[in-house]
């Protein structure tokens, strides 16, 4: 009678033909603390590397969707009120996969990649003064090559709540309508008899110069900026 066969001894004799039992551990071993140690250099690239223009990738194996311009990436960061800075300023962890992907594609494109970048609101960066961040390559030329994205996404009325953000024009033109629907709000027909369209513009005129007071105070107060000025500041506040 055939006796069945044991895959896993006929695995063993397969490892035993390429390597000694005794040296097995010991390769593993010298693998697994190469793979910690180029994982090491990664991660103190992200935290503590300095900025760089450019990568050497292998543009054959690139993939045309992840390559991203400094324009598209500034629209974004306006956009969205992001900002976009050096790995270094980031002060969240780089999750496990993120430092996957930049060892794969190291190893793919036989290279140290250099000059990481983020994208993130200022509150996830360690600026001087839970989101959804992007880490990118630079390429050169003014184009960033995505690798690897995580957290939460942001809130979908996040666009809309930083549109007045985005330029001066856009904030009067926000307190312009904030201050027409205060003025709306406002019984002025019970404290007055007199021409109410006279009334209601000259009410809207104050009500128009107290919230660009206040909104203007605060912005001051805390040292706000627009964010096209400040979508690559390293400030807190801009």
């Amino acid at each position: 009678m055939l006796s069945k066969t044991n895959i896993k001894l006929q695995l063993e004799k397969v490892r035993k033909r390429r390597i000694d039992n005794k040296n097995t551990l010991t390769q593993v071993h010298d693998i697994l603390s190469q793979n910690q140690y180029e994982r090491d250099i990664i991660s103190d690239a992200l935290n503590n590397g300095q900025g760089s223009d450019s990568n050497k990738f292998n543009f054959d194996l690139l993939n045309s969707e992840s390559i991203f311009h400094i324009s598209d990436i500034e629209k974004l960061c306006v956009d969205y009120r992001l900002r976009f800075l050096d790995s270094r300023f980031f002060k969240g962890p780089f999750p496990d996969e993120a430092i996957s992907k930049i060892r794969t594609l190291e190893n793919n494109h036989n290279t140290s990649l250099k000059g990481f970048k983020i994208v993130a609101p200022a509150k996830l960066m360690q600026l001087e003064n839970a989101d959804d961040p992007l880490l990118f390559a630079p390429m050169g030329n003014e184009y960033y090559y995505l690798i690897h994205k995580w957290g939460n996404d942001l809130h979908p009325f996040r666009k809309l709540l930083m549109w007045p953000y985005k330029s001066f024009e856009n904030l009067v033109f926000t307190i312009f309508i904030m201050s027409i629907l205060l003025t709306s709000i406002l019984p002025v027909h019970l404290f007055s008899t007199g021409n109410l369209e006279q009334e209601y513009l000259l009410l809207f005129l104050f009500v128009f110069k107290g919230v660009a007071g206040a909104v203007l105070y605060y912005g001051f107060a805390k040292g706000k900026n627009f964010n096209k000025a400040i979508w690559q500041s390293k400030y807190y506040n801009g």
